[in-house]
């Protein structure tokens, strides 16, 4: 039997890309002049990938079932995310909270899904995020937790199994 693989599963917004502040929340970007990164991604991704890291996307969409983003404009940032950075998969739930899918977090559907996907040994992997239902999905997949912290940030419930203010600092958690 070969060795599963350990992965690091990230949310998009606030841990990769920039927010910004509308609609009395830090939201997604919705135009593609509004897509950055985040300060030290690039070179922090590729240094967990050399680690030996699949890295998996999982990010919650729900503006696009709310009417506020369109579709077309997600894929691209997905576009250009898959084509800037060493990310093996990008899963997307585009539900809102009403619709009670298994995918969207605080429940662990995509993590589930890119743990079978690649043979992922969860308990050898880690969730990192920027809201509690990143902290919640989780744990509730066996993933070791990691919380970027933002000043705007709510507090990450149950507490997560590391905190850090920046996501270059994973570099000293992950090994």
């Amino acid at each position: 039997m070969s060795a599963r693989a350990k992965a690091v599963f990230l949310d998009r917004d606030g841990v990769i890309n920039r927010m910004y502040f509308r609609k009395g929340a830090y939201r997604s970007p919705q135009e593609p002049s509004e897509w950055a990164y985040l300060d030290g991604v690039e070179a922090t991704l590729q240094a967990l990938r050399d680690r030996g890291y699949l890295l998996l996307v999982c990010t919650n969409q729900p503006d696009v079932a709310r009417g506020w983003l369109r579709r077309e404009v997600v894929d691209e940032f997905h576009r250009r995310l898959a084509t800037d950075l060493p990310v093996s998969r990008i899963y997307a739930c585009f539900h809102d909270d009403a619709s009670a899918c298994a995918c969207r977090k605080p429940k662990p559907g995509m993590l589930l899904q890119g743990g079978e996907e690649f043979h992922v040994d969860l308990a050898q992997s880690w969730m990192v995020g920027d809201r509690w239902k990143d902290i919640e999905a989780g744990r509730a997949a066996g993933c070791r937790t990691v919380y970027l912290r933002h000043d705007h940030d709510q507090e990450a419930s149950g507490g997560p199994d590391f905190e850090i203010r920046a996501l270059p600092e994973l570099l000293e958690i992950i090994r």
